[in-house]
């Protein structure tokens, strides 16, 4: 994540550190997940067409790939994500890749056919928080989604080539539950493909509907020891459809490790004890 002059924070993916920023949205229009704390203090709203094409006309022109930031651009809808895609290719012709966080409940209100035009004017990566593979436990964070409804998503967005970056949360089932979770997890992502698997570790936040459920007793996060167990469980469960990375470098994670599911699998089981 980095700062902007209006005191505003942009988060972005580990990956994206050395990408063009482009904003699309300021906050989140969902903004109900009871764990997160990002645009807490942020109300949602959506950035003009002419500052955005300002921000292009300042950048550079052989700039490969851009990140668009915001909890979740696509909620702009498909006609302004055309022409914002289409304002992109204008300024930086040299652009290959446009990526963006999306939420299963953006992509659920297009139509293949709509991501397939998008996924042709260059958005080719979206990083989702499924968190999960649990209902239980997706109704608990209030994530606005179900298991299947997930599932869904992502086959439509494997079958217009658009490559999912599947973010989730271990010991976001809170204490005792992590096998479990993990096991549910792996089912859930091995129903279809993704290009990497990006752990994070669940953070009790100040001010978030889950910090007071946690200071009532009705939420004991898991031990670190347990979330071990959890992360190697979910290695041990996941069988990908193709090659994918599977990463826990992102800052919150109590460990590092990173590789290729399946052919470092055994490697990666043993870097997390």
């Amino acid at each position: 994540m980095d700062n902007i002059d209006n005191n505003l924070t942009v988060f972005y993916p580990h990956d994206e550190m050395t990408t063009f920023l482009l904003p699309v949205t300021i906050g989140c229009q969902y903004n109900i997940c009871i764990f997160c704390s990002m645009y807490i203090d942020c109300k949602y709203s959506e950035v003009p067409f002419e500052e955005i094409e300002m921000q292009l006309m300042h950048g550079e022109l052989y700039t490969e790939r851009v990140f668009l930031t915001g909890a979740d651009p696509l909620s702009i809808g498909f006609n302004k994500m055309k022409e914002l895609l289409e304002l992109i290719h204008k300024h930086l012709p040299y652009c290959a890749s446009v990526a963006s966080y999306a939420s299963i409940r953006s992509i659920s209100k297009y139509s293949p056919y709509e991501l397939n035009q998008l996924r042709e004017g260059g958005l080719n990566i979206l990083y989702i928080g499924f968190e999960t593979g649990r209902d239980d436990i997706l109704k608990l964070m209030n994530k606005g989604h179900t298991v299947e409804n997930a599932i869904a998503q992502s086959k439509k967005l494997n079958s217009v080539n658009i490559k999912i970056n599947a973010i989730i949360m271990y010991g976001i089932a809170g204490e005792g539950q992590s096998i479990e979770n993990a096991i549910a997890t792996a089912n859930m992502l091995n129903k279809f493909q993704t290009n990497k698997i990006i752990t994070m570790s669940l953070i009790i936040f100040e001010r978030t509907e889950l910090d007071q459920m946690v200071k009532n007793g009705e939420f004991t996060p898991p031990s670190r020891s347990e979330r071990l167990v959890e992360i190697k469980t979910l290695l041990e469960n996941l069988d990908p459809i193709k090659e994918t990375v599977f990463d826990t470098t992102h800052p919150s994670n109590i460990i590092k490790i990173k590789g290729k599911l399946p052919k470092d699998k055994r490697r990666l089981i043993s870097e997390v004890f």
